[in-house]
């Protein structure tokens, strides 16, 4: 019986301030690589939640979510394996926060840096995602949908 297809789960971060994007630089197989604030939505949390930590875990800045980017999806092949992978993205843009400079950062992630459209642009080879570019553009053309556009019924919050 042919296994079920199960895409991954991801929230990320559009972080703007001053014409800059906040992004990360984090350890992959394939070398350093760069990328939106982003990683898997956990149990027990709603999508702008799980951005908000995935946020502070991984640039040691608090972060709000004000507003849904889009839904994204991806597909790419592990080198290792060969495995087909599905990744279904919800970015969020929002507010950022207080800087806690003592966090550590996530396992894997080297530093953030804050990057001009130019520069991420230039950087494309290092993204780890062909989604890190279009989350930012989408940004920039002034997508936004309401947060109650992902609707997480009580039963998420309460682990059943």
């Amino acid at each position: 019986m042919p296994s079920q297809w199960k895409p991954s789960v991801t929230v990320a971060a559009v972080i703007e301030q001053d014409g800059r994007f906040l992004l990360v630089e984090e350890e992959t197989k394939l070398g350093l690589r760069l990328n939106n604030p982003a990683g898997h939505l956990e149990p027990g949390e709603t999508p702008a939640q799980g951005c908000a930590r995935e946020a502070l875990e991984e640039t040691a800045h608090e972060f709000e979510p004000t507003a849904l980017l889009g839904v994204y999806l991806a597909r790419s092949r592990k080198r290792s394996t060969g495995e087909d992978q599905t990744y279904l993205r919800l970015a969020f843009c929002g507010k950022l926060g207080a800087h806690h400079p003592q966090r550590p950062l996530d396992e894997g992630i080297v530093r953030t840096v804050w990057m001009t459209l130019a520069e991420v642009r230039e950087s494309a080879a290092r993204h780890r995602s062909p989604l890190v570019l279009r989350c930012i553009e989408d940004y920039l053309a002034g997508k936004r949908y309401p947060l109650d556009a992902v609707h997480a019924d009580p039963s998420v919050l309460s682990g059943r």
